[in-house]
């Protein structure tokens, strides 16, 4: 599993784990029930102290992503793994889409543009999760 941690991303060091997890999730790169690197490990590939990966192992799990298993590790959760309900959904991605379409505003990036942009990154991850 590869990550790659940017300090001048403007994202705390445990989100970026989160997101890009949950990237390789999506784009079929980590499968249901395979494991995480052990936090120690992912620590020191990383160089950042474990309790930034224990954070965010717990919002992967918090999030439906991952599942922890004491003194086991953790893995990739299945699609029977309890989802929110579509309004919960909702509710969490609406931060994300407000930076979205902020990031749009300050860059002069019209609406159907970035509609556009997210199909096609849509297209291109959805496939990945169904193989």
């Amino acid at each position: 599993m590869e990550i790659r941690l940017s300090p001048s991303d403007g994202l705390p060091i445990y989100r970026q784990i989160v997101n890009q997890v949950k990237y390789l999730v999506a784009s079929g790169r980590l499968r249901t029930g395979q494991e995480l690197p052990p936090i120690r490990s992912l620590a020191e590939h990383l160089v950042i102290n474990p309790n930034t990966v224990v954070h965010a192992y717990a919002e992967l799990a918090k999030e439906g992503v991952a599942i922890s298993r004491h003194g086991s590790g953790t893995y990739v959760a299945g699609s029977s793994t309890k989802r929110p309900s579509p309004r919960a959904a909702t509710q969490r991605l609406a931060p994300k889409a407000d930076s979205l379409v902020t990031d749009a505003l300050h860059l002069n990036v019209g609406l159907e543009e970035v509609v556009e942009l997210v199909r096609e990154r849509h297209d291109l991850i959805k496939p990945k999760m169904k193989s």
